[in-house]
């Protein structure tokens, strides 16, 4: 059989080896966990409680600011020890709640409704806002806005996306073969929610032990199939897993909806499952620790909040002086100044290098030999976005596509020249977003 894929892209070494066999390991009880208000696209969670509350595990700390925002709950039961700024795993500083723990680990009652896959398509999306849901492949999107397309963008198909391009990652690759039926049970919710006739599940071909646990779980099920994807990256990226497919070309500027799909994290639909079944909140997450520097590499479920460093801990520390740490994988994850940031909800792994691998390579004149435009997955000129932005003209970078670059590194990876595209086109939608918003 011929594999799908899309136009463009690159094959970055996968790194799958240090982690993909290890099975998922719960993390023992943290001592203390920084649960960010900003863990999503979108506004800030509002703080429910005050320094000195008791909480359980499970609890409501903070409440959605508008639509576009999220619920965030209590991993650990305890004590609010603390409202104010701590390290985000993006590297930057943000308000965040912390909790310490009482040793207990007292959690909310949860229920079992066995019938949930009834349940009114409303009804499903409020237990999903209120477990505090959100993207859980690294973009971070609310998932109850997600599933709330307006009435004229009808959906009629659901892609899980369990492709997992990223180099080093394996959490996806964990839970799909360890909970495939729970999270066939969440595409569904999603399909039901949405209205979709149609279930895909998308895995790239280098994990041929996930792809027949999700056929085995799809066989009796008319309306659900497996689609096995060629190795390239980024076939996980949705415009590009969605175009692999279904031939279904997103417009610029688009959404998936304008052509009926919506794309979600396996990750994801293990969490909705959880949420509409148990009404159980997001507060917990499988995490690949992995990397050359990792004595013992692992895939974790931990309680969100849980310090890097304590996840570093748990898998035996390092071998020696690190190099880097990156808070997601190597191509667009973020570089951390310390493992004191604490993990979130979009947390999908932590990768740590030596200094040999971290090196840094000096740039060089562009030799104009367009091996960028050749990687681009989106049918662009990176390096016309990049000379644009350098110039501070935001017209021509705009012009150029710069709203359409998805940051995925491609361009930078194939570079002969070392040229830091991402990170200038990065500077660009920085720059140009407090624009817009002045």
């Amino acid at each position: 059989m011929r594999l799908k894929t899309f136009p463009g892209g690159s094959h970055p070494p996968d790194q799958k080896h240090f982690s993909s066999s290890e099975p998922i390991t719960e993390l023992p009880l943290a001592e203390k966990v920084v649960i960010h208000l900003s863990q999503h696209i979108g506004a800030p969670s509002t703080p429910f409680v005050k320094v000195g509350d008791e909480v359980k595990k499970g609890d409501l700390i903070a409440g959605a600011a508008g639509f576009v925002s999220l619920n965030q709950h209590a991993s650990i039961s305890g004590k609010i020890s603390k409202i104010g700024k701590f390290l985000h795993p993006t590297g930057i500083m943000s308000e965040a709640i912390e909790i310490t723990s009482d040793g207990k680990n007292e959690a909310i009652q949860l229920t079992d409704d066995e019938d949930y896959l009834t349940f009114d398509p409303v009804i499903l999306r409020e237990r999903i806002a209120k477990a505090g849901i959100c993207g859980m492949g690294g973009a971070g999107f609310p998932t109850h806005v997600k599933l709330s397309p307006p009435k004229e963008k009808p959906i009629d198909t659901v892609i899980l996306n369990g492709v997992e391009c990223e180099p080093y990652l394996t959490s996806d690759h964990r839970l799909m073969l360890e909970k495939g039926e729970e999270i066939i049970a969440g595409l569904k919710v999603i399909m039901r929610t949405v209205g979709a006739s149609k279930g895909i599940v998308g895995i790239e071909e280098n994990k041929p032990d996930a792809i027949d646990v999700m056929q085995k779980h799809c066989t009796k099920e008319k309306d659900l199939s497996v689609i096995a994807f060629r190795l390239q990256y980024p076939q996980g990226a949705e415009k590009q897993l969605i175009y692999a497919a279904t031939r279904r070309k997103v417009p610029a500027g688009g959404l998936p909806m304008e052509v009926g799909v919506v794309v979600q994290n396996v990750g994801t639909a293990y969490a909705i499952y959880e949420a509409v079944r148990y009404q159980k909140p997001l507060i917990d997450r499988v995490i690949s620790v992995t990397g050359s520097m990792v004595k013992s590499p692992k895939n974790l479920r931990a309680p969100i909040g849980t310090s890097f460093a304590d996840l570093v801990d748990f898998c035996d520390g390092l071998k020696g002086e690190l190099g880097k740490a990156i808070s997601g994988g190597p191509m667009m994850g973020f570089a951390m100044p310390s493992l004191e940031a604490s993990m979130g909800k979009g947390s999908s792994g932590l990768v740590l290098l030596s200094p040999q691998e971290a090196h840094s390579i000096e740039e060089h004149t562009c030799i104009r030999c367009a091996r960028c435009v050749d990687a681009c997955p989106m049918n662009l000129m990176p390096l016309g976005i990049v000379n644009a932005v350098k110039y501070d003209d935001a017209k021509m970078a705009i012009r150029a596509g710069l709203g359409d670059c998805i940051k995925c590194g491609s361009c930078a990876f194939v570079c002969p020249a070392h040229i830091r595209l991402v990170q200038w086109i990065d500077t660009g939608k920085i720059r140009y977003a407090a624009e817009l918003r002045n």
